[in-house]
C-alpha cells in the first residue's frame, strides 16, 4: 500500500537553483532496487512476452481503476488504434477528436481509413467542448459523406473530460465513446475512476506520464467482455489464445514483461505520488491565483496532474526567460491538430477552432511530478513572476 514514506524525504535547507519540468531520478532512487529485483525475476524465468508479470499487472491496474478488465499493450498510441479496431471503426467512419491535443489522437484514426473530425475545446478545462461536439456532429450528418462512429475525448493534462454530457450527445447519434486517457490514469470524476468513465479507455505508460514505465507501454480498460476479448486478439496478430488462426486483423502490440515488472513496483507508490501532485498543484494555484490563468478543475473531479499548465501572454518570451533562470517548462501543444501538415487533408477549408488556436499561443506547463517539493514550487513561481515582469 502506498504511503507518504514511499516518497522521497522533503529537503528543507538546500537552496533551490533550478527545477526541471520532469525529474525521474528521485523516483529511481526510491524504487530502483525493488524495480531491479522484479526485472531480475523476469530475466530468470525468461518469459519476456506476456509473462506472469503482465497478468499480475493487468489484475492490479483493473483493481486500482475499479474496472472489470485491463489489457496491457505496447503504447498509448497503439492502445487508441486497437480500441478503435475493437469498436469496428472502418473507412468512411468519422471519429470526433479535440483540436487541442497531441498528434497521436488523430494519427491513431488514420490507419483504419476513418476520418478524424476536429472539435474545439472548452476555454476553462481545455477538454472537448460538448457544445462544439454537437455542432460538429450535426455538420457531418448534414454533409452526409461520413458515418458518425466514435467520439474520442482526451483528458488533457490529467483532467477527465465531461463524459456525462459527451456520452449523452454521442448516444443521440448512436456513437460509442473512447476515452483517450493517456495523461489521466489515476484521475477521478465523481465516484468513478478513469478506466470506467467510457465503454473503453486507452492510457499510456510513457516514462513521463503519472504512471510511467522505462520505455513505451500502455493499457486498455473496459467493462465490456466482448471488447476485452477483441483487444486481446488484436494485440497478438488477431489470434485467439495460442492458436495460429487469425480471427480478425490484429497487430503486434503487447506490453513486454520487463515493462510490466517496472510498473508493478511503480503502481505501489502511485497513490502517494498522486497525492503529492495534488498538493503541489494546489500550492501552485494558491500562489498564482489572481495574477495568472491557472488550471480549472470542475467540482467533483480530481486531476492526475500529468502537467500543471497555465496561460501566459508573450508565452515564448516568458519561457525563454524561465530557462535562463533554471526553470524547465513545456509547450503542450503549440499547434492545434487541424493545422498539422499531416492532417490538413481532413481539415475543411476555413476550419476555425478559435479556443484551440488561442490556447496554442498561450499555454505553458510548469514543473510537476511525484517528488517535487514545496520549496521548488515556490522557486518556480518566484521565477515566473520575474519572467513576466
Amino acid at each position: 500500500m502506498a504511503t507518504a514514506e514511499t516518497l522521497a524525504p522533503v529537503a528543507t535547507e538546500e537552496t533551490v537553483t533550478s527545477v526541471g519540468l520532469f525529474d525521474l531520478t528521485r523516483q529511481r532512487d526510491r524504487l530502483g532496487a525493488r524495480i531491479e529485483a522484479r526485472i531480475d525475476d523476469v530475466l530468470r524465468h525468461g518469459q519476456f512476452i506476456l509473462g506472469p508479470e503482465v497478468v499480475e499487472l493487468e489484475e492490479k491496474l483493473a483493481a486500482f481503476a475499479e474496472a472489470r478488465h485491463a489489457i496491457g499493450v505496447s503504447s498509448g498510441r497503439d492502445a487508441l488504434t486497437m480500441a478503435l479496431m475493437a469498436l469496428g471503426v472502418q473507412p468512411g467512419d468519422a471519429v470526433f477528436v479535440p483540436g487541442f491535443t497531441f498528434s497521436a489522437s488523430a494519427a491513431a484514426v488514420a490507419p483504419l481509413g476513418a476520418v478524424p473530425v476536429f472539435v474545439d475545446v472548452d476555454e476553462d478545462t481545455f477538454n472537448m467542448d460538448p457544445d462544439a461536439l454537437k455542432a460538429a456532429i450535426a455538420a457531418v450528418i448534414a454533409e452526409g459523406r461520413l458515418n458518425p462512429k466514435v467520439v474520442m475525448p482526451v483528458d488533457l493534462y490529467g483532467l477527465p473530460a465531461d463524459y456525462d454530457r459527451i456520452s449523452a450527445i454521442a448516444a443521440e447519434s448512436g456513437m460509442r465513446v473512447l476515452a483517450d486517457a493517456a495523461q489521466s490514469f489515476g484521475a477521478i470524476m465523481g465516484n468513478r475512476r478513469v478506466g470506467t468513465l467510457a465503454p473503453i479507455t486507452a492510457t499510456s505508460f510513457y516514462p513521463t506520464k503519472p504512471l510511467g514505465c522505462y520505455g513505451d507501454g500502455g493499457a486498455i480498460l473496459t467493462e465490456d467482455e466482448e471488447l476485452s476479448e477483441a483487444i486481446k486478439m488484436i494485440r497478438t496478430h488477431g489470434r485467439q489464445g495460442s492458436g495460429d488462426e487469425a480471427m480478425r486483423i490484429g497487430m503486434t502490440a503487447r506490453l513486454d514483461t520487463i515493462q510490466a515488472a517496472v510498473l508493478l513496483i511503480k503502481l505501489e507508490a502511485f497513490a502517494a505520488e498522486l497525492d503529492r501532485r495534488e498538493q503541489m498543484a494546489a500550492l501552485y494555484t494558491e500562489l498564482l491565483a489572481g495574477d495568472f490563468a491557472t488550471p480549472v478543475v470542475p467540482a467533483g473531479m480530481r486531476s492526475a496532474w500529468a502537467l500543471y499548465t497555465i496561460r501566459v501572454p508573450n508565452r515564448d518570451q516568458v519561457r525563454e526567460r524561465l530557462a535562463q533562470m533554471g526553470v524547465g517548462t513545456g509547450l503542450f501543444y503549440r499547434v492545434p491538430l487541424h493545422k498539422h501538415p499531416a492532417f490538413e487533408q481532413w481539415a475543411p477549408d476555413g476550419l476555425s477552432l478559435p479556443v484551440s488556436e488561442r490556447l496554442a499561443e498561450e499555454v505553458l506547463s510548469l514543473p510537476i511530478h511525484g517528488d517535487i517539493e514545496a520549496r521548488e514550487v515556490r522557486f518556480v513561481v518566484d521565477c515566473l513572476r520575474k519572467a513576466v515582469g
